[in-house]
């Protein structure tokens, strides 16, 4: 199977890639930083020499980040049967305050990539009647949190299409999954005084969303909610 995972340079992206590569798929890995994905490429290929990776520079935020990332797919000539959309970006501020551009965004980054990425793959895997799609929303998608504002608003944006996608491709064979996580070690805490048992590992989510692709074609996880086991912060 060919995995392609936006925002796949770091943390959580970085995981997935990971736990993808060791459940044998092939992976197809996207970011803004190419230096950063070779890193990721090579780290995987020390691990799984035999798994094949295609790494693009691209900004899927936007129309012409998204068109790029459309016709290396098509250059390469590979089928895509799982996409993981990951790519995000966090700038606080609550709505009386934030900064003029912040929500656009991050609405531009952590929901309109899903979407229109979504929309380019979907006749390819409607052909096919069968594959996985995996968007990343959060904790933050269920409930809001002070000087988050902006960041819930374009999470929950994210949810409330991985719920309307997951009712219209129920007949399809094609699974959706949302995925919700907590608080988790990535760059957005470094530099956080806290224990590391306090948030999550990367790798967490990565192993649970693998695990999901071992069920059968009758089943499937709507969603995966994670967090610490000391709870939220």
């Amino acid at each position: 199977m060919n995995a392609l995972i936006t925002g796949a340079s770091k943390g959580i992206g970085r995981a997935i890639a990971k736990a993808f590569a060791n459940e044998g798929c092939d992976l197809v890995l996207v970011s803004r930083t190419l230096r950063d994905l070779a890193v990721v490429k090579q780290e995987i290929k020390l691990l799984q020499p035999s798994i094949t990776i295609h790494i693009l520079a691209a900004d899927v935020s936007t129309q012409a980040g998204i068109k790029t990332l459309m016709t290396f797919i098509r250059t390469l000539k590979i089928d895509i049967d799982i996409l993981v959309n990951n790519a995000g970006v966090f700038l606080p501020g609550e709505i009386k305050n934030s900064a003029v551009g912040n929500l656009e965004k991050m609405m531009d980054t952590n929901f309109f990539s899903a979407y229109y990425l979504t929309r380019e793959l979907l006749p390819h895997l409607l052909t096919k009647k069968s594959g996985a799609i995996f968007n990343i929303c959060s904790i933050a998608s269920l409930d809001s949190y002070p000087n988050g504002s902006d960041y819930c608003i374009s999470k929950f944006a994210l949810y409330g299409f991985s719920k309307c996608l997951r009712q219209e491709l129920k007949e399809s064979g094609i699974k959706v999954i949302s995925v919700l996580p907590g608080a988790t070690w990535t760059d957005s805490w470094k530099g956080v005084d806290l224990p590391n048992e306090r948030l999550m590992q990367a790798d967490d989510i990565g192993i649970m969303m693998a695990a999901s692709l071992k069920l059968s074609p009758s089943a499937v996880v709507e969603d995966i909610i994670l967090r610490p086991q000391l709870g939220d912060l």
